[in-house]
């Protein structure tokens, strides 16, 4: 089982969006028994919180249901649960590093890095824009997304 965590801010707008897409792609390309997901934030400001509505609203348009998903903070224990923990922007993979046991074998990087259109490296936070900052959320984490799905395929069939 292949484990990957992303991670934003607040786990409400971001990263949510992430683990629904993923788990979307997961699901058509008939590896959700194979690969695991989950969101979470590096911040405590929306534990237990569903998602932005604007972020539910954007995930909807993509016939992706992110209502049942709730805001969690990181915790010691994601470094050693998943292989993947990647991030929607730079100032959130600081603040990764700064709490990620040394021990941990897990890749802590940036989601963007597995793009392979030219979309940019960072994921900007949505929250305090308009509704065209959550398209262009969307549009940057399905590239992310499936240049990290296409990643795994190729590890598990050279596996």
């Amino acid at each position: 089982m292949i484990r990957v965590l992303f991670v934003c801010l607040g786990n409400i707008c971001r990263s949510p969006m992430a683990e629904g897409v993923f788990r979307q792609m997961l699901h058509q390309s008939g590896l959700e028994n194979r690969i695991e997901t989950d969101s979470c934030g590096v911040g405590d400001y929306h534990v237990g919180e569903p998602p932005d509505p604007r972020a539910i609203r954007e995930a909807q348009h993509r016939d992706i249901d992110i209502t049942g998903l709730r805001g969690r903070v990181i915790r010691q224990d994601d470094f050693d649960r998943f292989d993947y923990v990647l991030c929607m922007d730079r100032e959130n993979l600081e603040a990764l590093k700064k709490v990620a046991p040394r021990e941990s074998r897990a890749h802590v990087g940036l989601l963007m890095d597995f793009a392979t259109q030219g979309t940019g490296k960072e994921i900007d936070d949505p929250y305090f824009g308009n509704t065209d900052g959550f398209e262009c959320m969307g549009d940057q984490i399905v590239a992310g997304c499936q240049g990290l799905l296409n990643q795994l395929k190729a590890r598990e069939a050279s596996d």
